[in-house]
């Protein structure tokens, strides 16, 4: 999770594509649309053998707007890696 914010964070949509589930995974990741992240707090997580969650909370700033992104998200391990799959944003 936090190679994934550190990806948004900068720019990095190479490092998304690959901790992504093919399954699930856009054509398209863009990384870049002047959002700046500004923090991020991990609030929950549990792992099991090939499956776990994170749950989350990430500052944005983009512009004069500022917000946060909460979001529950869902990985399985795949080669030996966590990737990311999907998650419920709320």
């Amino acid at each position: 999770m936090r190679s994934r914010y550190t990806a948004f964070s900068v720019g990095d949509a190479a490092h998304l594509a690959r901790s992504w589930h093919p399954r699930t995974r856009p054509d398209d990741i863009v990384v870049h649309d002047g959002t700046r992240w500004t923090g991020l707090v991990i609030e929950d997580a549990s792992e099991g053998a090939d499956a776990a969650t994170v749950t989350f909370r990430a500052g944005w700033r983009h512009g004069a707007e500022r917000g946060e992104l909460r979001e529950r998200s869902r990985f399985e391990r795949r080669g030996g890696r966590w990737v990311y799959v999907d998650g419920d944003v709320g």
